[in-house]
Order: C-alpha cells, then sequence, then structure tokens
C-alpha cells in the first residue's frame, strides 16, 4: 500500500486481487461486499460511484480488513453484521452466522403462524438455541401478533439477541432464557423452532477455516453421529407444544430419513420437508400424532 489516494473502484480491484491470490472461492463477491459494508454504500452505489476518493483513514481500515478475508475471516464477521431475511443482525463469537439457507425454514415456518394467529388471534413461539435470534426475529418482524422466546446455553449469545431484537423493533414481544435446550422452559407454545448444531464431531475439524475457525464450537457439533440436539428436542417438545402446533427444524443435508425417525418414535409426524437453494433437504416441519 502506498500513499497515493485510492477510488473506491481501485479498492475493490485491490481486494479481489487479493482474494484471488489467497484462493478465496468468491473474490469479486467478498471484495464488493467487504468494501461497500465498509463504507456504508449499497451493492450498486459502489458502481455508481466507483471513481470516489476515500478518505485516508478509511483506506487503512479496508486495507486491513482485506488482509483479515485473506486469513480467512468471514467478511459478514469482519463487517460485524448480516441481513437475515430483511433484518440487520449483529454477530459475535459467541453466535452462529446466520446463512440464506435458514431463511427457507422462516418461509415455511410463518405459513403455519399466519393460520395459528388468524384461528386464536396470537401466537406463541420457542427458538432453542437463538444465537442472534434471528430466526425468531424474523418470525416476530412478519407477524405482529406473535410473542416469541429465544433461549441459548450462551448468556454472551442472548446479550446478541437481545440487542438484535431492540434494533429490530421487536424487543417488546422477545424474551430470552438461558438453557439447555428445554431445561428451564415453562408454558406451551404454538410453534418450536431451531437450528441447532448437527455436524457430527468427526467432521467439524475438516470444515472451511470460516466456518471451523469463527462459528462457535457449541453451534457445530451435535455429537457422534451430529443428532444429539435432534433427541433431546424431539424427546421433550411434546410437553411444551399446543395442540395443532408444529416443530420445525433445519437439518444436515443427509439427516432427513435419520431425524425423521427420532421424531416419529415420539408420537410425531413429518408434516412438510423443503430443500435449500442448492437441492439438498433442510427443513423438517413435525405436528403431534393426536391420540386415538
Amino acid at each position: 500500500m502506498t500513499n497515493q489516494v485510492e477510488t473506491v473502484s481501485g479498492l475493490i480491484a485491490q481486494a479481489k486481487r487479493r482474494f484471488s491470490e489467497a484462493g478465496l472461492s468468491a473474490p469479486s463477491t467478498d471484495a464488493r461486499i467487504l468494501i461497500s459494508g465498509l463504507l456504508g454504500l449499497s451493492l450498486s452505489e459502489v458502481i455508481v460511484r466507483g471513481s470516489d476518493t476515500v478518505p485516508p483513514r478509511e483506506s487503512v481500515q479496508i486495507h486491513e480488513a482485506i488482509e483479515r478475508r485473506v486469513r480467512r475471516e468471514p467478511v459478514y464477521r469482519i463487517l460485524g453484521h448480516r441481513e437475515f431475511y430483511g433484518l440487520d443482525l449483529q454477530l459475535s463469537p459467541a453466535t452462529l452466522e446466520p446463512r440464506p439457507d435458514t431463511e427457507i425454514l422462516v418461509d415455511h415456518v410463518l405459513t403455519y403462524l399466519r393460520r395459528i394467529v388468524a384461528e386464536n388471534g396470537h401466537a406463541r413461539i420457542l427458538d432453542l438455541g437463538t444465537g442472534t435470534g434471528a430466526i425468531a426475529l424474523a418470525l416476530l418482524k412478519e407477524c405482529p401478533q406473535a410473542v416469541a422466546v429465544g433461549s441459548d446455553i450462551s448468556q454472551d449469545a442472548l446479550l446478541i439477541a437481545r440487542r438484535n431484537a431492540n434494533l429490530n423493533g421487536v424487543a417488546d414481544r422477545f424474551e430470552t432464557v438461558q438453557s439447555a435446550w428445554f431445561e428451564n422452559m415453562a408454558g406451551l407454545f404454538d410453534i418450536i423452532v431451531s437450528n441447532p448444531p448437527y455436524i457430527p464431531t468427526a467432521v467439524v475439524a475438516d470444515l472451511e477455516p470460516e466456518v471451523r475457525n469463527y462459528d462457535p464450537a457449541a453451534a457445530l457439533d451435535g455429537g457422534e453421529d451430529g443428532l444429539e440436539a435432534y433427541r433431546a428436542i424431539a424427546k421433550k417438545a411434546g410437553d411444551f407444544i399446543r395442540p395443532g402446533g408444529i416443530v420445525a427444524v433445519e437439518i444436515g443435508h443427509d439427516q432427513k430419513d435419520a431425524v425423521c425417525y427420532i421424531f416419529e418414535k415420539v408420537d410425531f409426524f413429518l408434516q412438510g420437508a423443503f430443500r435449500d437453494y442448492g437441492g439438498n433437504d433442510r427443513v423438517l416441519l413435525f405436528a403431534q400424532a393426536l391420540p386415538d
């Protein structure tokens, strides 16, 4: 880096070149998202304003951020926040970075949430392992008649979830509870949702550095077979779900049959199965079987 005046487009070009040299999979996209985020510009504005000069202090910050990305720190970790379902969510080392595939869970749960609200005038949601609060807060933003509880074993994660609730205008309908799954829960819920840890322990070490080194291990490691969380959720879900309610979970791409078996053993049946943008099984919805 020199002391010469730098432009928006010039910095993007430098970032793209460094990312390509580092072997990153999407150098152009990473460069545009990183620099637009650091400059507070939209992705279209960085094109229109490509010839704008960047003040020296911001230029130094951008070069530092470029090197962080070269060391495989994720773009949104560097920026400190990420968009999810129209929300702006702050991130922390204690929270999983929300991914676009999880928006599929929100899409399909919303159908049931609106139906419950239409019938009852209100709905209560439980988000197990809430992290940033992404799932619960997205549902609350889309459905003003709903309230939600977000639980997590990490107090630091719950702090971020509450902060995100405030930032996105739903704090009055969102509460948090520190809990390992249902351990400290009380009452009944119309909808229980979770994006639990589902990576088998032996596989965690082989994940991409962006995931392995920056997402919290507790949000990734699902035990020896990756299914521990589903067993814990299925075992107690029936005690906390209202009649006519649903349990919705995100799963690993090869876990559909195993997770269905776990829930069917405790008298839940598969209400719906949905694939992600890559065509992989990703979301399962279960309802409780009615007694004969």
